[in-house]
C-alpha cells in the first residue's frame, strides 16, 4: 500500500509541473486524495461492504468533487488533474498511467445489467469536458480530445475528437516510450477547419479556372470580329 501511495505521489510529480512538494500533493490534490479512498472503498465493495463502500464514496465526492464507483477497477499510475466534475462509473476499468482531466465522464448507457462502462487502456489521456459512454473498448495510447463524445471502441494508437468522437489519427505518430505517457492534449488535428481550408483551396482553384476561361473567350471574341480602322472600306 505505501508503495503505491508513493507512485501515485510520483506520478503527480511527472505530469504535474505546478507540483512543488510531497505536502503539497497530499494536503492539496483531491485526485489523489479520490484515487487513495478510492481503493479502501474497492476493497470493501469486493468484501460486500456496498453500502459503506457508496457512502464513503460519495463522501469523497463531496469532498473532492471527483465520484468514483467503488466497483470500478483503477490500475496503477492514474492521474487525474484537478478532477472537478470527473465520474467514473461501476463497471468502468482504467487501465495503467492513465490521465484524466475535469469534467471527464466514464459512463453507462441504457439500464442493463454487466458490464455498462467502458474499458480504458494504457497511456491513454482523456482531455476535459470528454465524454466515452457504453460497454466500449479504448485502445492503449489513445488521446480523446476536449469535449468530445466516444460512443464506439477505439483501436490503439489513435486520436479521437468531436460529437460523435471521430478517430482523426491512426499510428500517425511513433511512440518512442510506451511507459511516457504524453500529455500534449492540446496538440489535436481540427476536422472542421482541415474541411474549410480544403473548401477555400477549391474554390479558389475554381475562381482561377473562371478566370482563365473568361480570358480565353475574350481572346476568342477579339480574333471573331477584329475591331475596324477609320480607312476600312467597310467603314466608308
Amino acid at each position: 500500500m505505501l508503495a503505491r501511495i508513493r507512485k501515485d505521489i510520483q506520478v503527480i510529480f511527472e505530469r504535474d509541473p505546478a507540483a512543488k512538494s510531497v505536502w503539497e500533493v497530499v494536503l492539496c490534490y483531491p485526485g489523489f486524495h479520490a484515487i487513495l479512498f478510492h481503493r479502501l472503498n474497492h476493497w470493501l465493495y469486493n468484501k460486500g461492504w456496498v453500502v459503506l463502500a457508496r457512502f464513503l464514496s460519495q463522501v469523497v465526492r463531496f469532498i473532492t468533487g471527483i465520484e468514483i464507483h467503488p466497483g470500478a477497477k483503477i490500475g496503477e499510475g492514474l492521474f487525474i488533474d484537478h478532477g472537478m466534475g470527473v465520474v467514473i462509473g461501476e463497471t468502468a476499468e482504467v487501465g495503467d498511467n492513465v490521465t484524466i482531466y475535469q469534467g471527464v465522464t466514464l459512463g453507462g448507457t441504457g439500464k442493463e445489467k454487466g458490464k455498462r462502462h467502458p474499458t480504458i487502456g494504457n497511456n491513454v489521456v482523456v482531455s476535459s469536458g470528454a465524454r466515452v459512454l457504453g460497454s466500449i473498448t479504448i485502445g492503449d495510447n489513445v488521446k480523446i480530445g476536449a469535449g468530445s463524445v466516444v460512443l464506439k471502441p477505439v483501436p490503439p494508437n489513435c486520436t479521437v475528437v468531436g460529437v460523435p468522437g471521430r478517430i482523426v489519427v491512426r499510428d500517425g505518430v511513433s511512440v518512442r516510450d510506451r511507459q511516457l505517457v504524453d500529455l500534449e492534449h492540446n496538440k489535436l488535428p481540427d476536422p472542421v477547419a482541415e474541411m474549410i481550408f480544403c473548401l477555400q483551396r477549391k474554390i479558389n482553384h475554381l475562381e482561377e479556372r473562371i478566370a482563365q476561361m473568361e480570358e480565353n473567350r475574350g481572346e476568342s471574341a477579339s480574333v471573331q470580329h477584329p475591331q475596324q480602322g477609320k480607312g476600312d472600306v467597310c467603314s466608308a
